[in-house]
């Protein structure tokens, strides 16, 4: 068997057509360089920040050819958006050729023990206009609701929730989490679970569970093909419906996974529920830190506590080598959390794992619980809770120590 070459690659995806099915991806400039290891490719497409997720189908075409060349055993691909590439209204035909932002990636996770006691509702003030923090009503048995959020789409935030919650699951937390993405629920294919949710007493439903923890998406309530039109009371009313009118039982923590951007779901929950603090989580690049800043100043204006910043896709281990490349850059969320003063929570790497791992259903801290990969998620856990109680105050809520057998 011949190794495969780039030139291979790149023939094969001139048979991708562009963005809006113009020219194709190669000759117009979109695809960066090709990262062959152990025969498997890596590359990215440039396309507009604001259509990361519309063209998706772009990137999953890519793949497919590219994965049908006789040798290759697999194939990663990333929508990226460059920070000169320009304003939202420049064409996607005239990309720059600096450094690109990641915009797809997925993570895993791993699944140990539970328990804890001692649950109180995060006491944040709210500015003029919200609720005060005594309006903010809790949710029976809920210790500590937190949002993991991003300015913009794709940078892996629904793979770092879903590893997240269960990292903190692992590190000894009883732990839930809700898919705040009404327009694009995530977690009943990330955490490989399908079905109805059952209606209990009253109005209540009980949430689906699956690797230990308690889950509730608009996706388990509508089906998949289904096309969200609503507006913005029907969101609230929906996520509050979703937070509230679940029998969520007795959780140290809710974790939240937010839509992207700073729209109507996410100053919902920014008003309306007492988060413990937010985690932002961002590419490397300086595009993806323009985005995440939007999120940091929306938190910080209803007076949400900001919990830190996780870079992801931070660099790639090249599992035929081990040796390492930045392949979106490196170190520009360190840096910014620095510059604005809140902490910095970890780096998690680019790692086909990850993404295979995620599309499974089974998530890398679940179905690897040994690896360096879920080590970095369950310190990311630690640094999160320890920031939840130093923003609550309560010196009860210590995060028990990490022992990796």
């Amino acid at each position: 068997m011949t190794d495969v070459t780039k030139e291979q690659v790149l023939d094969k995806l001139r048979g991708v057509r562009g963005p809006d099915m113009d020219g194709n991806i190669v000759d117009m400039g979109l695809v960066s360089d090709v990262f062959i290891s152990d025969a498997k490719v890596y590359f990215s497409i440039t396309v507009p920040a604001e259509r990361a997720r519309e063209l998706d189908p772009l990137r999953a075409a890519a793949e497919r050819v590219v994965k049908d060349i006789p040798g290759v055993k697999g194939a990663m691909v990333a929508l990226t958006a460059d920070k000169k590439g320009a304003s939202s209204s420049a064409p996607v035909q005239r990309p720059a050729t600096a450094p690109a932002q990641s915009a797809h990636s997925h993570a895993g996770h791993s699944h140990a023990g539970h328990s804890h006691a001692g649950h109180s509702h995060a006491p944040a003030a709210a500015p003029q206009r919200t609720p005060t923090a005594a309006a903010k009503a809790g949710i029976p048995g809920v210790g500590a609701i937190i949002a993991v959020a991003s300015g913009k789409g794709g940078v892996g935030k629904s793979t770092t929730s879903v590893n997240l919650a269960l990292a903190l699951k692992a590190n000894g937390l009883r732990v839930g989490i809700l898919d705040a993405d009404i327009y694009g629920p995530s977690m009943p294919r990330l955490l490989k679970i399908s079905g109805r949710p059952q209606q209990i007493e009253g109005r209540m439903i009980r949430p689906m569970e699956n690797y230990g923890l308690k889950v509730m998406s608009m996706g388990f309530l509508v089906d998949e093909e289904v096309a969200m039109i609503w507006r913005g009371p029907m969101i609230q009313s929906a996520l509050l419906q979703m937070l509230r009118e679940v029998a969520w039982g007795d959780l140290d923590v809710l974790v939240v996974d937010m839509p992207p951007g700073t729209g109507d779901a996410q100053l919902t929950m920014a008003q309306q529920v007492p988060l413990a603090g937010a985690v932002i989580v961002s590419t490397p690049q300086d595009l993806a830190l323009i985005d995440a800043r939007k999120g940091l100043a929306m938190f910080r204006k209803v007076e949400v506590p900001v919990l830190g910043i996780v870079e992801n896709m931070s660099y790639f281990i090249a599992p035929d080598t081990g040796n390492r490349y930045d392949i979106f850059g490196h170190g520009g969320a360190r840096k910014e959390a620095e510059r604005i003063g809140v902490p910095f929570l970890g780096e998690v790497p680019l790692t086909m794992g990850i993404r295979e791992t995620s599309d499974a259903g089974t998530p890398v801290v679940a179905s690897e619980p040994d690896s360096e990969i879920t080590r970095v998620y369950r310190d990311i856990a630690k640094k999160v809770w320890e920031q939840v109680g130093a923003h609550q105050g309560d010196k009860a809520r210590t995060m028990p120590n990490i022992v990796f057998e």
